[in-house]
Order: C-alpha cells, then sequence, then structure tokens
C-alpha cells in the first residue's frame, strides 16, 4: 500500500476542484440519519465523548478531517503517508483545531477507544490489493466502532477503472507546477496502476521533477458487500457517490453507509 511522497507537496494545489464541502455537508448528514455521533466536544461522560468521536481514515492532508471538525465533531485524522499529515499538523497549527492525527496504515489501524463514526473518502480503499486485507480493515473498522457506529467511506468501481480511465493519459498544467498521468487498467487482475511525473517550479525557469508509482484494485459493490458482511457491518445504504441515486451499472463511484452491529453498551 502506497504512501503518497513528494506528491503530498503539490496534492492540495492539483485537488482545489475537489468538493470536499459538498462532501462534508453529505456526510453530516448521513450521520444525522443513521448514526450515533453528535458534533459536541468535551463531552463529560466518558461514553457520549466516544460515540462523538469521528475519525477520517486516509484523512490526507487533512481539508475534510478540518471541515467536520468546524461542524463541531471531535476529530482524529489517520493516514500512513507522513508528508501528507506533515501538511495536515501545520494547517492544524495555523488554524488552531484540536486535531489528533496517527500516522498509521489502515491495515493496522490502532485506537485508544471505541469511535462513533468512521469515515474514508478519496477512494482510499481502493489502494488496498488484496480482499483479505480489506476484510481486515473493515473488521478493525467494526472493532473500534461504538455500538451502533456507522462507517461512511466511498470506492471506485472496476467499471470505472475498466471503461471510464484504462489506459490513459492525463496531464494538466499549472502556473507554477504540472503533471503527467498515465494510468494502466489490469482487466484480470482488477489492479489500476498510474505513475505521476510532477513538475514544480523552485526558480525562474527550474523546475523540479518527481514521480510516483501507485495502485489501486477496482472493487464491485458485491464484493464490498460480502466483505462488509464478513467483517461483521450490516450494509445500509449504497449510493452514486457524484449524484446520489441508486448505484447502477455504470456508476463510477459508490458512497456506502455500514453499521456495526452485535455490541452493547455496557
Amino acid at each position: 500500500m502506497e504512501a503518497y511522497q513528494d506528491f503530498a507537496y503539490v496534492y492540495d494545489t492539483f485537488m482545489d476542484a475537489t468538493p470536499y464541502e459538498e462532501w462534508c455537508e453529505r456526510i453530516c448528514r448521513l450521520i444525522t440519519k443513521y448514526g450515533v455521533s453528535k458534533p459536541e466536544r468535551d463531552a463529560e461522560d466518558v461514553l457520549d465523548s466516544e460515540k462523538n468521536l469521528v475519525v477520517d481514515l486516509g484523512c490526507g492532508t487533512g481539508t475534510l478531517t478540518s471541515a467536520l471538525y468546524q461542524k463541531g465533531y471531535d476529530m482524529i485524522g489517520v493516514d500512513n503517508s507522513e508528508s501528507m499529515l506533515g501538511i495536515a499538523m501545520e494547517k492544524r497549527v495555523e488554524s488552531g483545531e484540536e486535531i489528533l492525527y496517527l500516522l498509521q496504515d489502515m491495515r493496522e489501524l490502532e485506537l485508544y477507544s471505541t469511535v462513533g463514526t468512521v469515515v474514508s473518502v478519496c477512494d482510499c480503499v481502493n489502494y488496498v490489493l488484496e480482499e483479505e486485507e480489506l476484510l481486515e480493515v473493515f473488521s478493525l473498522v467494526n472493532n473500534y466502532l461504538y455500538p451502533g457506529g456507522i462507517f461512511i467511506f466511498d470506492f471506485n468501481t472496476d467499471y470505472k477503472y475498466r471503461e471510464m480511465i484504462g489506459d490513459t493519459i492525463i496531464a494538466e498544467n499549472r502556473d507554477d507546477c504540472s503533471f503527467i498521468w498515465e494510468n494502466y487498467y489490469d482487466e484480470e487482475s482488477c489492479i489500476n496502476q498510474y505513475d505521476v511525473t510532477v513538475f514544480v517550479q523552485e526558480e525562474a525557469d527550474l523546475f523540479r521533477r518527481f514521480t510516483e508509482t501507485h495502485f489501486q484494485r477496482g472493487y464491485t459493490c458485491q464484493q464490498i458487500s460480502m466483505l462488509l458482511e464478513k467483517a461483521g457491518l450490516i450494509t445500509v445504504e449504497l449510493m452514486d457517490a457524484d449524484t446520489e441515486q441508486p448505484v447502477c451499472d455504470t456508476t463510477q463511484r459508490v458512497l456506502v453507509v455500514a453499521r456495526e452491529q452485535g455490541k452493547t453498551v455496557q
């Protein structure tokens, strides 16, 4: 599971069109509809403080984490990229937000208590390439969810990688940086490889070049639902993450809401 390295420093630049605020509003609505977390910090009761905790799994540079914090949620951000977390923590210092950031691989998630909600956006789960490892991620999430807590996440479908992206080259040029994205998809293994070459201006006529290679796996709704069930989670809702309409054969990104079951409040 690859961690962002040099690309982390231009990540926010190239993600500036990502609708984080829209995603934040949707997540808040889903927590209100299905979850147990409240946008309250500093609860006196220990159980209330646990169920109000929200974990942003694969938080990256902390943009969504911060947006949810501003809505009143008690936030924890988890990511396996030291570079991404470094930027997130710089933002935390500038904003004064009291967010706990943890450097962890989601496959080895370790929290100090149960939490009411876990969220994971920007197709983080697609970076887990083996079903057995994704099952472990789901099992760990279930383990740390407060009774009745929910897991909200999105993933790119096999259809998106196979039919919409496939083998292609994408390029974008900005005033002080640019990138070339070379994408390859293997239909047999469902593994998507992308090589990102970034050019960042350091002086007037001097650009630094670096390249990173990342791998993701395309999943189907059936695979995800089966793994959630094996992990002990109940699938509450599936929707097209781009339109909020029901999932269909041509859905490219799916938003999932799953709920913990089986625990009781002691």
